[in-house]
């Protein structure tokens, strides 16, 4: 077998400094103050926005060997996480550098992968003093008073409000000026719906820090609040924290049942707010800046506790919920519904608008709807070749035997809507459209559930399977209308909306006039979502903002610096074993100096420094002050109690910074830790790069040849 093959363990290893060229790209991605960049398809020439590693991995061309575990160690963790990636990516970057410079000292390999394991190792268990309950969140992230406000009803009876309403943020600033808008949940009052969500929604475009002013719900033709009557919003949420690993559930509303036409204004100081509890802190604290998805997701978590409160359980189900972007309207737009919002053609928009106010007869297809599909290990016949598997005798087109068959099985049921997990057909489509029967396609597996055990349907693989009790009842259908109550209608793809009674199924709406910032949207919505879960999960957080780093950074550089005698720490002295010795101190430095330059980073895109230079001296001022308090971990602590460490008089928002807590998770930090070493020292452990195939010709032709040997 024709081969190439180049010894890539010299001391600029060629691995590694393609590992530190590909992490590059994703240095803005660090901090809260992304810079989005543009990937522009040379073949289709359009482009997409992206702010995140994943989709900066999947829209390069990763031909190399090196390249190709970057990017799967990045899916991964955002399999496993949905967040730290771009944490991942930088450290990849920085270590390799880091053990570069040690092969240029030349230091064994061995002993850099045996030292940096152990040293992350370490910082690992390190940090753990760092770990924050999360029924000590509110009491940590509510440090500094705040004025409160409260709304007024139009009987002028003040009041309070909880988790559901919007001024639970302003446990984050103290200074308070702008409005906030707060929208309910567009066409809720469907008949059969079963929901009672149209009510405090909230505009993701609202301020960051401001107070919420309840308008009129739209569309809602329910009994009003009665003119006479205080309703206040304490008496709407019982506000309650108990020291389990969660916060404890909502007390019922009574706008759950009185979907009123209820209007409010601000009104001066009353109660402090920061009395109440919830997932509306811990929100904004993951959030990391990211605020119409912080909106978007308080809306759900307020529906989703009350629902669950009869459970007491107050996790985020992320089954319950899916996302839709809809193009052409402004992201004020934005949105939270009941149901299943999708894209239609406008051709299969015609048939919802005919099915309008019907109860629909739901058949659900697990697979594809389409003449060749088989299911998941499905083996045809050995030795067989299939000519023609449905033969014809009356001579007409191939496949339209299966088409009238199968149109006639869904027409014997009365079946007015097919919800179907893959690809459906396209002639069948049209048949279907033809006899005024809704096919939607390539739906998730969670919506099916979530229909089927709201209507009672059972799901098939194929339609011959098809029988009475596998029938849905109580769906409905209607286009999607935004928050003025009016349809969209933007061309080629048209939004609908399909519910059944009780499904507690929601879809977070977004809208945006720019399709290149479609997927952006809905990536940081998921990211939030799901920081949100796992922090609930873990039942615990660290402080963010480089709290965590800079706790790592002053404890590998004391184990460097440590003479490792008998009375010193465990690690230190596995460390020192005589072989070790020689190179402890270098791999240490080695290890930290990915940590500064971390640091340094983040204070540079966070616009808190304006060098690296300037970044690293204000990192090690900080270490000074640790070590001169004598605790690190206490200093820290304290820095991020006074509203956050790595704070400096260089910084431009001083107000800001100081108000706002920022949090990260626990596992999704350290295992971003550990799988970005883990891919530096196995990259740094490798040794040759074999290439067969068509590229070793390519490469015998090229400048690179003489780094190669053919065989």
């Amino acid at each position: 077998l024709p081969m190439a093959f180049r010894d890539v363990n010299a001391r600029r290893h060629i691995g590694l400094q393609q590992l530190s060229a590909l992490a590059s790209t994703g240095r803005a991605f660090l901090g809260p103050m992304k810079s989005h960049k543009f990937i522009v398809d040379e073949i289709t020439n359009q482009s997409t926005l992206i702010c995140s590693a994943v989709r900066l991995m999947e829209s390069l061309d990763l031909t190399s060997a090196v390249g190709q575990l970057l990017n799967e160690t990045i899916q991964a963790q955002n399999k496993d996480f949905r967040t730290g990636m771009s944490t991942l990516l930088f450290l990849v970057g920085a270590w390799s550098d880091a053990v570069v410079e040690c092969l240029q000292q030349n230091v064994p390999v061995p002993a850099i992968v045996s030292v940096m394991s152990e040293g992350l190792n370490s910082c690992c268990e390190r940090v753990q003093c760092l770990q924050i309950p999360i029924h000590d969140v509110k009491k940590e992230l509510c440090s500094s008073r705040v004025r409160p406000m409260a709304f007024e009803s139009k009987t002028g009876q003040v009041g309070r409000d909880g988790l559901t309403n919007p001024w639970n943020l302003l446990c984050f600033q103290k200074d308070i000026s702008t409005t906030e808008e707060v929208i309910p949940v567009n066409s809720c009052n469907h008949q059969g719906d079963g929901c009672n969500f149209n009510k405090f929604l909230v505009s993701p475009l609202a301020g960051f820090g401001s107070v919420a002013s309840v308008v009129k719900a739209v569309g809602d033709k329910s009994s009003s609040v009665p003119s006479g009557s205080a309703v206040t919003a304490s008496s709407c949420i019982a506000r309650k924290l108990t020291h389990s690993r969660h916060f404890s559930t909502l007390g019922k509303s009574p706008f759950a049942s009185q979907q009123g036409n209820f209007q409010g204004h601000l009104s001066g100081p009353s109660a402090d707010v920061c009395g109440c509890c919830g997932l509306g802190h811990l929100a904004v604290a993951l959030s990391h800046g990211n605020q119409p998805s912080v909106k978007l997701l308080q809306s759900i978590a307020a529906y989703q506790q009350e629902r669950a409160e009869c459970s007491g359980s107050s996790q985020i189900n992320i089954a319950e919920i899916v996302t839709c972007c809809v193009l052409g309207l402004p992201e004020s737009y934005s949105c939270v519904c009941p149901g299943f919002v999708t894209l239609v053609s406008p051709e299969q928009a015609t048939v919802i608008k005919h099915l309008a106010d019907k109860p629909l007869r739901i058949l659900l297809m697990d697979g594809d709807l389409t003449e060749g599909y088989r299911h998941l290990g499905f083996n045809r016949p050995p030795n067989v070749r299939t000519i023609l598997e449905h033969p014809n005798p009356q001579g007409g087109k191939a496949g339209d035997l299966w088409l009238s068959k199968m149109s006639d099985v869904l027409m014997s049921f009365e079946v007015n809507l097919v919800l179907v997990k893959g690809n459906v057909c396209r002639n069948f489509m049209e048949r279907c459209i033809a006899s005024r029967i809704l096919v939607i396609g390539c739906v998730a597996r969670n919506v099916l559930r979530a229909f089927g055990a709201a209507t009672g349907a059972l799901s098939v693989t194929y339609l011959s399977q098809l029988n009475a009790s596998c029938i849905g009842n109580g769906a409905w259908a209607e286009l999607w209308k935004s928050s003025d109550g009016r349809a969209v209608d933007l061309g080629e793809l048209l939004p609908a909306r399909i519910g059944a009674g009780g499904i507690p199924l929601l879809t977070a709406v977004f809208t945006t006039a720019l399709p290149s910032k479609a997927q952006l949207l809905q990536d940081q919505f998921w990211t939030l979502l799901y920081r949100l879960h796992h922090a609930l999960k873990d039942g615990k957080v660290f402080p963010g903002g480089g709290a965590v780093e800079l706790l790592c950074l002053s404890h590998i550089r004391g184990l460097a610096e440590q003479p490792g005698g008998p009375g010193n720490d465990g690690v230190v002295r596995e460390l020192l074993s005589p072989w070790l010795a020689e190179y402890k101190s270098v791999v240490l430095q080695a290890l930290a100096s990915g940590w500064k330059r971390y640091l340094s980073v983040l204070l540079c895109n966070t616009a808190r420094a304006s060098s690296e230079l300037e970044a690293g001296a204000s990192v090690d001022h900080h270490l000074q002050k640790a070590a001169a308090c004598g605790s690190p971990s206490a200093y820290i602590l304290e820095e991020f109690r006074r509203g956050g460490v790595l704070r400096g008089g260089s910084d431009p928002f001083p107000d800001q910074v100081t108000d706002i807590k920022i949090c990260d998770n626990v596992a999704a930090k350290t295992e971003a830790w550990r799988r970005a070493l883990d891919l530096v020292l196995l990259v740094l452990q490798t040794d040759t790069e074999i290439i067969t195939g068509p590229r070793r010709n390519q490469i015998l032709n090229s400048p690179l040849s003489s780094e190669f040997m053919f065989l």
